[in-house]
């Protein structure tokens, strides 16, 4: 049986856990508002990418028109994860949803390149029996985003001129509220011809249509290059925001797991103070008894 000693030892270690526990929670929940202001802040910087791409598109709807999808010969995948833990089932749950869709595409293996940005998704794409071609690290603020974001580009551009790498997807996991978040994939390169053709087919706002004097290939490959970086940004921070709302659910069931558990300890400790303090009171009346 344990002592009253042992059980106030045990009481405080719990208590001190707790406090790491909601300090934890209080972090993530900070995190998650961080990264879902710098989604909201990319909004307008897509939309002037969206506009810029309806005007010059619009003259190139007959091109867009008369070609077709590629099939996909070589692909590049990109997925996001954690280096952290206590993040539940977070990476596990993107690179199963991943490597499932590259399967179904029936690309090969050896024609299958893959980056992991979080070195745990990694563990798990490796002992699925997929091979890593790249590895990063997450950022541990917004900051550290943008720079990510540009070697990225660069790792895209190596793997399509120098290994013709065709296709490019984005395997993230996308926050909805709360706790909340699911697997997501958007197709990065080539980009999308339908939503090209939704942004080219808009109405203008004004009456009145820009016009430019560049070159027309340019500015389209320029405005590509700013939509690859914000989908990449954004990638980043949606996943990065279910990141924390994952260790948010994680650190809300351990604070319930450590306030029952505290609860058990106090009423095992009441249980054996009282037992404590009856057998000293029997033994003072039996000692009285034995002296009378």
């Amino acid at each position: 049986m344990q002592t009253t000693e042992s059980l106030k030892r045990r009481i405080k270690s719990a208590g001190d856990l707790l406090s790491v526990v909601k300090t934890m929670k209080a972090l993530a929940a900070v995190s998650i508002r961080q990264y879902q202001k710098a989604v909201e802040s990319l909004d307008d910087y897509n939309r002037t990418v969206e506009m810029g791409l309806q005007i010059v598109l619009k003259e190139r709807m007959n091109a867009m028109a008369q070609s077709k999808d590629m099939p996909i010969r070589r692909m590049g995948a990109i997925i996001f994860g954690s280096d952290q833990g206590l993040c539940g089932q977070l990476n596990e749950q993107i690179s199963v949803f991943a490597l499932d869709y590259i399967k179904e595409t029936g690309v090969k293996k050896e024609n299958r390149k893959v980056l992991t940005i979080g070195a745990r998704v990694a563990d798990y794409v490796e002992d699925a029996g997929q091979p890593l071609d790249e590895l990063l690290t997450t950022p541990s603020s917004t900051a550290g985003i943008t720079p990510l974001v540009q070697e990225i580009i660069m790792i895209i551009e190596e793997w399509h001129f120098r290994q013709n790498v065709d296709h490019f997807m984005l395997f993230y996991n996308d926050y909805i509220s709360g706790a909340n978040y699911h697997p997501y994939k958007v197709q990065l390169l080539p980009v999308n011809r339908d939503w090209l053709k939704d942004i080219a087919c808009k109405k203008w706002d004004s009456k009145t249509l820009p016009i430019y004097r560049m070159d027309g290939d340019r500015i389209f490959s320029s405005l590509i290059r700013e939509y690859l970086f914000v989908s990449l940004y954004r990638a980043f921070a949606e996943s990065l925001a279910s990141e924390n709302a994952s260790r948010l659910a994680s650190m809300q069931n351990a604070e319930k797991n450590i306030e029952e558990q505290m609860q058990d300890l106090y009423v095992q400790f009441h249980r054996t103070r009282q037992m404590t303090i009856t057998e000293e009171l029997l033994d003072i009346v039996s000692g009285f008894e034995a002296l009378s």
